[in-house]
């Protein structure tokens, strides 16, 4: 289930509370005071030993009730719960709330199995309840209600929502929704985060997160939210109970927090680390939200405070806005002669109501200043709220621009409550509100490198089936390691560059020969199942110049690992060229299995000190070049991978081909359970995998199936020939967008009034980003494409459709390109289109077409879509649908 009747749940017209009560101190009267303090919808208190509740009569049982309710609030005893759940369910109530704290496992179940046939949705168990203020609905035991506003918080934790009130009624900062998830056996945070994306009242989410479930769905429900409005995440449990033993660097590198800290990343979210940060984040997306400024501009009546904030830009990385020439000249004829002359502003401590006022205005008027952080210390010169008087005007004139910083208590507090009635974005430290800054610029940040068009990787096709047998025969022979030429075979499969490496048996002889054989200077390092890191045992000898070094390597190696782990099968030696790149970066490149969020890619800096130096980041599969060149931007070597002295930039797109075609073995190849490429050489010639790692799992734990975001669907291709050209239908991708822009630059514009029943003239960034970059577990959008006279590949058409998150139905659009049109290619598309739709089980597709888009009302008849006519008939649309059963003759693309 995802958003299904959750407007019962958070917008009710009337409500049942069993368990009412007016006995001091219970849960159900104060669930019961609140719901009657502001609730305008029809409220049924129910109670077995009761007869009336003040002036209210109750109910004996739900079958009493003069009506069903669409919310039920239930308080009772824990064995109550689950026969409650049926009762209501059977009377047609579509959601409930589960107060009731305590409930077995067996219970739990008995609940949601009660709840199911009749999808009524349960909040909780053990929960404080919910407050939708727009509504006037408490359906809580907190200890106070929420005021209307455009800020929405769901929570695992009530004392958390009860905290969040208590701070936000100081502020006079509202809430569209605040919402306690409890132990979310039904309404998770997907379902929620579902609902709140398009909920017009809600503008920002905030989340306070103990555990997530169903990542896939959290993820598409995540980024999705995230694309529409801002989304804050603190989580809790960073430190965790450690990391469990892991046999590869990437296992000890990426712990639970490490992917989750991915996971929110790559949705687009931000995450804080405190509920301080929490509450910061709720001030500024409140008042502030509005800035997009890149720079701030301190004003301040005291040096030291102006320095304090100064640092604290410093340590976040905001930059200060230069004072440009205009804006000097301006500040100059206003202040006196000793003041500052830069940013910080320095307007002097003994500065009139007067001098405030000009400095902000010259502030608000100079396009170059950005946001304005106004810090003000209180003196005896002018009383403080003088000063807000003076200056709140300005600020309400100019929304979005001014934080303020009022240092001090009783002194400045009229101040501060006039500041923020004017609006301002208010923090009680220079380094809180510099802070507050840094957030709305890294949320901004992570939906920058989210909305990038990728470039395409220059990754050869796989060598899929060189790979498969590989794993193949490890796990034929019970083996869980491939051994080091079986790892680097794989990793040529999927062209990353590998040294040649030779497997010898375990004699020096035979590691002679075949060194000799290869060409010296060589590199030897013993092979055995039962030994992980080789160098750790003096299993590595690297340049050995000729035959006798090798058996003298040869004989002391065997001589070492007989003395460190004497019970240590050794099956050979591997023989590897000895590669010379004086300016090549050691690295790492690899990937596990996360037990929550499946498939994992790490990189950071690699060699033997690898966990020591813990220089890694990580990553969601999948990538392209885009995300790849983020997860290689947060780790401290990649200011080193840029170039320094005579050591030039290495080949970023070599690097981050790697990740992608890491990326692409765990989609392909199920069973891999950890890789480690370690070292990965990387230089401005290219990259050189020199050693590689490869553990296998039994049972798949990888594969396409498991990512938390689903991947490139590329089982939907299909190469046709149509018109005498060859054409491939494929699903769109992100690295599409120049040639989407360039089809859509090709349509007439009647054609694209026909589309979206409005003309366009440009079409902003953003929305072409949103058009390419498409969640495929939600969404699909199949192109026609073929080369055009000069080779380069052309988009032809493009039909789409978008599910609803419960997947009830599938709202399609297509379009041909104006100078293609009536050739037969919409249909092969809608065939396409059809065809995928069945088989993601959506049972069908509507879409909204123009009356006088003859040619496509055409086109739905044949394929079998039904015209509905509704209330929108009269702005000439036609709503169109389509049942969709099972595969039929029309489904079949014909070879034209």
């Amino acid at each position: 289930m995802t958003i299904r009747h959750l407007d019962h749940l958070l917008n009710p017209a009337s409500v049942a509370l069993f368990g009412a009560s007016e006995r001091a101190g219970s849960v159900g009267a104060t669930v019961w005071r609140n719901l009657q303090a502001s609730f305008r919808g029809a409220l049924y208190p129910v109670n077995l030993k009761r007869g009336r509740l003040g002036d209210a009569p109750v109910y004996a049982r739900a079958a009493d009730l003069p009506a069903v309710p669409e919310l039920a609030v239930i308080c009772t005893p824990p064995d109550t719960v689950p026969a409650l759940v049926a009762e209501l369910g059977a009377l047609g109530t579509r959601a409930a709330v589960i107060v009731t704290a305590g409930l077995t496992a067996a219970q739990k179940q008995a609940m949601l199995d009660a709840a199911r046939p009749h999808v009524l949705r349960l909040l909780g168990p053990n929960c404080i309840g919910l407050l939708s203020p727009h509504a006037g609905l408490n359906a809580s035991f907190a200890h106070i209600g929420a005021t209307p506003g455009e800020l929405a918080f769901v929570s695992q934790s009530g004392a958390l929502v009860t905290a969040m009130l208590d701070w936000a009624q100081g502020r006079a900062i509202g809430f569209s929704h605040m919402v306690s998830i409890g132990e979310h056996c039904d309404v998770d945070f997907g379902d929620l985060l579902d609902y709140l994306a398009s909920d017009a009242r809600t503008r920002a989410i905030l989340l306070y997160v103990e555990s997530v479930q169903s990542p896939r769905k959290f993820m598409s429900a995540a980024r999705a939210a995230a694309r529409n409005k801002p989304v804050i995440v603190v989580k809790a449990g960073r430190a965790g109970n450690g990391v469990k033993a892991a046999t590869s660097h990437t296992g000890a590198m990426t712990g639970a927090d490490v992917v989750l800290d991915a996971a929110m990343r790559r949705a687009g979210m931000l995450r804080v680390d405190t509920l301080q940060d929490l509450f910061t984040a709720a001030e500024t997306l409140a008042r502030f939200r509005g800035n997009h400024s890149p720079v701030l501009s301190i004003m301040t009546n005291g040096g030291g405070a102006g320095v304090m904030a100064a640092d604290a830009a410093a340590m976040q990385g905001v930059a200060l806005a230069e004072v440009d020439p205009a804006l000097l000249q301006k500040l100059d004829a206003v202040l006196p002669a000793n003041w500052s002359r830069a940013n910080p502003l320095d307007i002097i401590g003994d500065a009139p109501v007067e001098r405030y006022a000009a400095t902000l205005t010259a502030l608000i008027e100079s396009p170059s200043s950005g946001a304005v952080l106004f810090l003000h210390s209180p003196t005896a010169i002018v009383p403080s709220i003088d000063i807000a008087r003076t200056c709140a005007p300005l600020v309400q004139a100019a929304p979005g621009r001014v934080m303020s910083c009022w240092l001090g208590s009783a002194a400045v507090a009229e101040a501060r409550s006039c500041f923020e009635a004017a609006g301002a974005a208010d923090y009680p430290t220079p380094e809180e509100a510099v802070r507050a800054f840094a957030m709305l610029q890294t949320y901004r940040r992570n939906q920058e490198v989210l909305l990038e068009a990728p470039s395409a990787s220059e990754n050869p096709v796989p060598d899929l089936a060189q790979a498969q047998a590989c794993v193949a025969t490890a796990l034929a022979q019970g083996r869980e390691w491939l051994n080091e030429v079986e790892a680097k075979t794989v990793l040529a499969a999927y062209g990353v560059p590998v040294v040649h490496t030779v497997t010898a048996p375990p004699t020096a002889a035979d590691a002679a020969r075949l060194a000799s054989e290869l060409g010296y200077p060589v590199a030897l390092k013993i092979v055995s199942p039962d030994i992980t890191h080789k160098s750790d045992v003096g299993g590595v000898r690297l340049d050995l110049p000729d035959a006798a070094a090798v058996e003298r390597a040869a004989a002391d190696m065997l001589a070492a690992v007989q003395a460190a782990r004497p019970q240590a099968r050794l099956t050979g030696f591997s023989v590897q060229t000895m590669a010379r790149r004086p300016h090549a970066q050691e690295l790492i490149v690899g990937a596990s299995i996360d037990p929550l969020f499946g498939p994992v890619i790490l990189f950071g800096q690699g060699g033997t000190a690898v966990e020591v130096m813990a220089d890694r980041a990580v990553a969601l599969p999948p990538l392209n070049r885009s995300l790849a060149r983020d997860l290689v931007s947060r780790t401290r070597v990649s200011r080193l991978l840029a170039g320094f002295r005579d050591h030039p930039p290495v080949h970023a797109q070599a690097l981050h081909d790697v990740l992608i075609a890491v990326s692409q073995m765990l989609a392909d190849l199920p069973h891999l359970a950890e890789l480690d490429i370690n070292p990965l050489w990387a230089d401005e010639h290219g990259v050189l995998a020199l050693d590689a790692r490869i553990r296998l799992a039994k049972e798949p734990v990888a594969g396409a199936g498991r990512f938390a975001i689903r991947p490139y669907p590329a089982e939907w291709e299909q190469r046709l020939h149509w018109l005498g050209r060859d054409v491939l239908l494929r699903p769109i991708r992100p690295e599409d967008e120049d040639q989407h822009l360039r089809f859509i630059q090709r349509l007439d514009p009647e054609d694209i009034r026909m589309r979206i029943f409005q003309t366009r003239r440009e079409l902003p960034r953003s929305e072409l980003a949103r058009l390419t970059q498409i969640d495929y577990d939600r969404e699909m959008a199949f192109i026609a494409v073929a080369d055009d006279e000069q080779g380069q590949p052309e988009t032809l058409g493009v039909a789409r459709t978008v599910r609803d998150p419960d997947n009830t139905e599938a709202e399609f659009a297509i379009s041909v390109r104006s100078d293609l049109k009536a050739k037969g290619l919409g249909r092969l598309l809608m065939d396409h289109l059809i065809r995928h739709a069945r088989a993601a089980g959506t049972p069908r597709l509507v879409g909204w077409v123009l009356e006088e888009n003859r040619a496509m009302l055409a086109l739905a008849q044949e394929l079998g879509f039904a015209r509905v006519d509704g209330e929108d008939q009269g702005r000439g649309e036609v709503r169109l649908v389509k049942t969709l059963g099972q595969p039929s003759a029309d489904a079949v693309v014909p070879s034209v």
